[in-house]
């Protein structure tokens, strides 16, 4: 048991095992001073009301929710942020005195990513994949004033997404590549998969002279993806950045301590 004065958090997924968060998180309430538990939980689905409950303890600041909660906590929560009600996703449950507040710090994390990485603002976006992680990105990318295309399989769900957070459903060959400043994968091709691809057989020359390739998976940390655009001469990053990043702001919501982006960098590679 911890005692009191311990401060507790928790990521909440299914699997929990394979998950970095702990080594981020325990990084920084070490550098700020506090003391504080972050642990990772195997959490079914059909368990996640119970467990949510759980966070209205006192000395539990919240948790992290990834696959499978991120939609299916909202009922279960007192309020959402802004950009957790626009983008329909939580990844961050705040403990306000007893009621559940849920965040989504995935938005402007991947939008602190980019800056970080100096990626090119306001030009062409072209969006990978239309769930959960795909309308992260479209509303960061929106806020950054960038002119969004979202490619994705079933085109009928690119078509939502565009109708709900704006931008602009397209198939692959109606993009006029050459216009590309910036390619997100929001997509799960790759996804513990480093020979899947999700653009087969792409020409990563056509994008617009600067462009950036931006893969949201991080493990593997090469994906396909990003080994063919270096291969062809483009900037390339997988999605750690945004993942320190998201941690970072999820740390600030639960503590009011910002800590710099640098120490879930660090914890990140002492983790590899």
């Amino acid at each position: 048991m911890s005692s009191p004065d311990v401060l507790r958090a928790f990521l909440y997924a299914d699997p929990a095992a394979h998950s970095l968060s702990p080594a981020m998180h325990r990084a920084a309430f070490r550098h700020a001073g506090l003391r504080g538990e972050y642990t990772a939980l195997r959490v079914p689905a059909g368990e996640l009301g119970e467990a949510l409950e759980r966070l209205r303890e006192p000395g539990v600041l919240g948790a992290n929710l990834s696959l499978p909660h991120k939609e299916t906590a909202l009922p279960f929560l007192d309020d959402l942020s802004g950009a957790a009600r626009m983008v329909g996703a939580v990844n961050t449950v705040v403990n306000r005195e007893g009621r559940l507040v849920g965040e989504n710090t995935d938005a402007p994390g991947l939008g602190a990513a980019l800056e970080a990485a100096g990626a090119p603002s306001g030009g062409v976006v072209v969006v990978l994949g239309a769930g959960g992680a795909a309308r992260a990105a479209v509303w960061a990318l929106r806020l950054r004033g960038d002119n969004v295309r979202v490619v994705n399989r079933t085109f009928e769900k690119a078509q939502t997404l565009a109708a709900e957070l704006g931008g602009l459903a397209q198939f692959r060959e109606e993009v006029l590549w050459g216009e590309v400043s910036l390619l997100v994968n929001a997509s799960s091709a790759g996804l513990d998969a480093p020979d899947e691809t999700p653009l087969p057989g792409f020409d990563f020359t056509s994008l617009a002279p600067g462009a950036l390739v931006y893969d949201m998976v991080y493990k593997p940390r090469e994906t396909r993806l990003l080994r063919e655009a270096r291969a062809a001469g483009v900037r390339a990053e997988n999605g750690l950045s945004m993942l320190a990043h998201q941690a970072r702001l999820a740390f600030l919501a639960w503590t009011g301590a910002d800590v710099s982006a640098s120490v879930f960098l660090g914890a990140l590679e002492v983790a590899r």
